[in-house]
């Protein structure tokens, strides 16, 4: 398969690469949500609807996001669109998981310390490590 349609397999199924990806993108959101909560005396494992109503709306924002992003489209080839394309999908996702995490659906808030301290990590860890895989991947150069 060439780098423009590993994301999909011949039937239009998604690969295992793109599934593989979203599933580690998703693990690194809670992670670094699971290290906010405990920095502030919350234990997901004591109070786990307290962590999970703080965790699910930036899940469910990126999982929302990431797609109409073009996150898990085709492979870049190139890290500075990489890092682009997820810093703009994280920015996204994380503004509707500000929106979700300050509606009724939800218990919290979203006063704006939270939602720069929020967006930066999310930057980081996102993009972050989105840069390294390409780089490592060698799909982006």
């Amino acid at each position: 398969m060439d780098t423009a349609s590993r994301t999909t397999t011949r039937d239009g199924r998604v690969d295992r690469e793109t599934l593989l990806l979203g599933a580690v993108d998703v693990c690194v959101v809670v992670a670094f949500v699971t290290v906010g909560l405990l920095s502030h005396g919350t234990n997901p494992i004591a109070e786990p609807i307290a962590a999970l109503e703080t965790i699910a709306p930036f899940v469910l924002g990126w999982l929302a996001i990431a797609p109409l992003a073009g996150v898990y489209g085709t492979r870049s080839t190139s890290i500075a669109r990489v890092a682009r394309v997820t810093a703009v999908a994280w920015i996204a996702a994380a503004n509707v998981g500000l929106i979700l995490r300050a509606s009724p659906l939800f218990d919290g808030s979203a006063v704006w310390p939270f939602t720069l301290v929020m967006t930066g990590f999310g930057l980081l860890a996102l993009v972050g490590w989105r840069v390294a895989y390409a780089a490592v991947d060698g799909s982006a150069s």
